[in-house]
């Protein structure tokens, strides 16, 4: 054989190896190195418990967790290797650590999930990106606007991958509804009603005994202390979710909890994912005139119940239709709007049917997610604009670009949160 027939005999001989199907050339269980993704877990209370640590198990290697309460680590490291073994997935061992800075010193994590109560997201997101790992950190983002703006900040500093946990967007009823809304469909948007509850109160609860496997001191971390009340945190027996997000302390009220996701929706509609409504007028219960809120292009959005018994949901009302949409419903007027089918040629937006693979994907090939960190401030932002404007209970004007109240001394103070030393959100 000669010299060229055997180069070219050989490059077809290598390019028929490298298209063989992976399982063929390490094996049946064989998974390859770029998607054996280590992860770690921040936080094993109700949601990253019963949530975030099943759902990830299942698709990538998940172990590690940290929080300040051992039991509910020994419960995750249960629920963990149960999962994994029902997935079929190779088990690579599971370390507990009380304290979340030995996680993420570790080399070998690529990524953590942070489920902490809300307070906490701003500073284990920048501690995260300064140790080299992406984050999928739960809704809403921030605890507060500044928060949010380190955050952004952080992951653009380190270069990270950011998934907010804004799930709905993965949902096709809310994909759809979003591009009937972009694509004109019933008209021009006059105005949009968002259904969620009510803003959060001050920390009210009285003292009670803290449990001898809690550290009470993590828990508070950068947040104003306050006595220990299971509200916050309770016992494992109780099966609950923790009512921490109700005080405004520690959570943002069911407008944050809530509202992280219907004006999510209401955002990604109207195109602002990079900007937000510039008017905030507040509610006038005595002639029953919701919170209102106006974008600079005259669209109006308020905070109400328009179908009382539905709960959670999100109205547009457009010159020639209106779109229903919540997790149990999408209604159109038209009706045949429902099943409309966008074209190729219309404005489609990013698709995600899987808001945990599309960020363990963004990891792989160091694209943006879906619900980017930008994505995610800006919603969370508007969220935490309106519990302002309940607060004070007065006009509010905001400027997206700035990010700033306008001649308003006293509402730009509250664009952040109270820290306790030593905490800080130095990027």
């Amino acid at each position: 054989m000669d010299r060229r027939n055997f180069l070219k005999d050989g490059a077809l001989t290598v390019a028929a190896f490298t298209i063989l199907p992976r399982h063929v050339l390490g094996g049946k269980n064989f998974v390859a190195p770029s998607d054996q993704i280590n992860l770690g877990m921040i936080g094993c209370g109700a949601q990253g418990r019963w949530t975030l640590g099943p759902t990830f198990a299942k698709r990538a290697n998940l172990i590690a967790a940290s929080d300040c309460e051992s039991r509910r680590l020994q419960a995750t490291q249960e629920l963990i290797e149960n999962e994994t073994k029902k997935a079929n997935r190779p088990y690579k061992g599971f370390k507990q650590y009380a304290d979340y800075k030995e996680l993420l010193a570790r080399k070998d994590i690529d990524a953590v999930i942070i489920a902490t109560p809300d307070h906490w997201h701003a500073v284990m997101t920048i501690e995260a990106c300064r140790a080299g790992k992406d984050v999928y950190v739960e809704k809403p983002m921030s605890h507060s606007l500044v928060e949010g703006r380190a955050m952004v900040n952080a992951v653009k500093k380190y270069n990270r991958v950011l998934q907010v946990g804004n799930m709905q967007r993965s949902w096709r009823n809310f994909r759809h509804a979003c591009e009937l809304v972009r694509n004109g469909y019933i008209g021009q948007i006059k105005e949009i009603k968002v259904a969620v509850g009510p803003p959060p109160i001050k920390y009210d609860l009285s003292e009670q005994p803290v449990p001898s496997t809690l550290n009470w001191e993590q828990w508070i971390g950068p947040a104003p202390m306050n006595p220990y009340n299971e509200e916050l945190a309770p016992p494992m027996e109780k099966h609950v979710f923790p009512n921490w997000r109700n005080y405004k302390e520690y959570g943002g009220g069911m407008i944050c909890d809530w509202g992280a996701h219907m004006f999510d929706i209401a955002q990604w509609a109207m195109g602002m994912d990079d900007s937000g409504p510039i008017e905030y007028i507040p509610a006038d219960v005595k002639n029953k005139i919701p919170l209102t809120m106006r974008y600079a292009n005259g669209t109006i959005m308020t905070h109400e119940q328009f179908r009382k018994a539905d709960g959670n949901a999100v109205r547009f009302i457009g010159d020639n239709g209106v779109i229903d949409i919540s997790r149990s419903f999408l209604d159109t007027i038209p009706f045949k709007l429902k099943d409309e089918v966008i074209g190729d040629d219309k404005i489609k937006l990013y698709k995600s049917d899987d808001h945990y693979n599309d960020f363990l994907n963004a990891i792989k090939t160091r694209q943006q997610p879906l619900s980017t960190v930008e994505i995610g401030h800006r919603t969370t932002s508007l969220c935490q604009i309106v519990n302002i404007c309940y607060e004070l209970n007065r006009k509010l004007i905001w400027s997206p670009e700035k990010e700033e109240f306008f001649m308003d001394d006293e509402a730009n103070k509250l664009r952040k949160t109270p820290y306790r030393e030593p905490y800080n959100l130095d990027v």
